[in-house]
Parts: structure tokens; C-alpha cells; sequence
């Protein structure tokens, strides 16, 4: 199957190329939003193709992926076919719902044409499709290479534009944790947030590393810090679980179903995740054991052979349907 999807969230897009189908990646000169082509700090087979707008064209897509509203319009005037109505589409979710929540109305809300594809359960909960049809395939991961030594007595944290996104990202709590350890913070638009926070002297940015060496060195730390308030379902944590780090998070959106609970430190109070920080920071044997119960649970639940098995059933129940 040829499959139109554009490069958006790197770990997501990581796991799903990984598939048997042929992936066909928009680039532009710019590589900007809606051209960035193939990733450069993540693993992609030569099956993941980068196409420019003028070649989609001539392009033999069978279905196409959308991830966000603007896409369908770009679909259409590059492939000169309308997604959902001259070939098949789905519509995967990626995100928490928005503004008037728990009524907030989806994009692609009251559609015959396509169906949404959630990636947690919750946010099949919140969002408003109306009429539109919705099913839920899970996260996957590609299995990160490292395992967890926690050698390090620093916690790790990581997370995209915290000095933007704010209270979404938990930034207000981190300081709470940085008078426990030394915090470093992993991810895109991190390199401010020392300053942003006036703790230069106990937390670290790493701006935007390749995965692999990110993981290398998340490894090393203590646990995994996951302060986020309102995110659809971080998979660096997912990773970081993987890796057997002890996990410490706020409990809320899909974490609770991520995280079992002999498998992490989950709570809504905040006071709660410092004692368990501190504890997981003077027991090392005891973080080693929460992170082996982690790194199972991971890898039974978000395994990458049930994710693609799950997207290929979905696939190809909705090209056979266009026909």
C-alpha cells in the first residue's frame, strides 16, 4: 500500500513507518511544517520516500493519513483527489482536546467521508466527533536500544517548548523536584528554560538530541520525571518505561492506563510525586525493581508487532471499504 502521511510527531511516525506499506513523506525546499520530509534524529526504513508537492502528483497513493485539519486541503491540491472522497482517509488524533473542554467539537467532526483514529482512549472520551466513526489503535514503540543504570543521582525530564506550552508541560512544578536532584530536560525549545525558571544551577537543557543518544543518556539518570498536565500521552515515557526507568508522573489524561500502578509512582497531588522522587532517589534498589515492572508493562502494552498488526488491520478494512 502506498501511504500519503506527513512527518509530524517524530516518535509516532517513527514507529508507524516501520510497517510493510510504502510511506510517502511531503518535503518542501523549506523543510518547513507541512514539508519536513524524513526524520534526521530518528531511525526510518528506505521505505518512508520523500515526495515533493509537484511529484505527489503522479503519485499512486492508496490512502492517506491526516493529522491535522489543514492537511486535507494540501492532500487535494497536491494529489489533484479529494482524501476521503476519491481515495480513503483517516484522521489520526493526536492530541487532548482544546478550549471548551469536555465539549469540544473535533475538526473533522460529522464526517461520512473518514474516520478518526485515536491514539488513547481518552482522547476518544473528550473529543466531540458527532457522527463521525472512531476507533482507538494504540501507541507502539520502536524498542529503545538502552537500559536504564541510573547511576546518576539527577532525574530526567522530556519535554517540547516548556517556556511556551507552561502550565501544560508542568514547567511550574519543576521546581519542586529540582531542590530534590539536578534536573535535565530533553527536547525541542528546552534551552531557555533555565533562565525562564531561575535555576540555571540545578537544571541542564539538552535542545533537541537525536533519539538515540537522548535514550543513551536518560538511562543514566535516576527515574523519569513526567510532569505533564494536559498531554495526550507522552511516548518518552513510554520509552522511558521501556528502558526500565522508575517512572514518576501526574496522574492524569492516559497515564493512569499506561502506568499500572505497581509499574510507577502516578498521583494528582504533587506532594506525593516529591516523597516518592526523594524515596526513588535514596532507594536505587528500589527504583530498580519499579523500573523492571516498568520496562514489562511497556513492552506488553505498547509492543511495535501489536501496533502494526493493529494499523494494518484498520488500513486495510478501510481501503477494501472505498472499494
Amino acid at each position: 500500500m502506498n501511504i500519503l502521511l506527513w512527518h509530524v510527531h517524530g516518535s509516532w511516525t517513527t514507529a508507524f513507518v516501520q510497517g510493510k506499506h510504502r510511506y510517502l513523506v511531503p518535503v518542501t525546499a523549506d523543510r518547513g511544517p507541512y514539508g519536513l520530509g524524513r526524520a534526521r534524529t530518528y531511525p526510518w526504513p528506505d521505505t518512508a520516500v520523500e515526495v515533493t508537492p509537484a511529484e505527489l502528483a503522479d503519485e499512486d497513493v492508496d490512502l492517506v493519513v491526516l493529522q491535522r485539519p489543514e492537511e486535507e486541503e494540501l492532500a487535494a491540491r497536491w494529489l489533484r483527489r479529494r482524501p476521503g472522497r476519491d481515495l480513503p482517509a483517516v484522521y489520526v488524533e493526536h492530541n487532548t482536546p482544546k478550549g471548551d473542554v469536555p465539549n469540544s467539537r473535533h475538526p473533522a467532526a460529522d464526517r461520512d467521508d473518514l474516520l478518526i483514529a485515536h491514539v488513547t482512549h481518552f482522547n476518544d472520551l473528550f473529543w466531540d466527533a458527532g457522527r463521525t466513526r472512531t476507533t482507538v489503535v494504540e501507541h507502539g514503540i520502536v524498542p529503545p536500544a538502552a537500559t536504564w543504570t541510573g547511576e546518576l543521582d539527577r532525574l530526567g525530564v522530556v519535554v517540547n517548548e516548556p517556556v511556551r506550552r507552561g502550565r501544560v508541560t508542568g514547567t511550574d512544578l519543576l521546581p519542586r523536584f529540582a531542590a530534590l536532584a539536578p534536573l535535565d530536560v530533553y527536547g525541542m525549545g528546552v534551552a531557555g528554560l533555565p533562565a525562564h525558571l531561575g535555576l540555571t544551577d540545578r537544571i541542564t537543557p539538552y535542545d533537541d538530541p537525536p533519539q538515540a543518544r537522548m535514550h543513551a543518556e536518560l538511562a543514566r539518570r535516576r527515574l523519569y520525571l513526567h510532569p505533564c498536565r494536559w498531554t495526550s500521552l507522552g511516548l518518552s515515557l513510554i520509552e522511558a518505561m521501556a528502558m526500565g526507568m522508575p517512572v514518576v508522573a501526574l496522574a492524569v489524561t492516559e497515564a493512569p492506563l499506561a502506568v499500572p500502578p505497581d509499574a510507577g509512582i502516578l498521583s494528582s497531588r504533587v506532594g506525593d510525586l516529591v516523597d516518592a522522587t526523594r524515596w526513588l532517589l535514596d532507594e536505587p534498589e528500589q527504583a530498580r525493581r519499579l523500573g523492571e515492572r516498568a520496562r514489562a508493562a511497556a513492552r506488553a502494552r505498547y509492543g511495535l508487532d501489536r501496533f502494526l498488526a493493529d494499523w494494518d488491520r484498520l488500513l486495510e478494512e478501510e481501503l477494501c471499504a472505498s472499494r
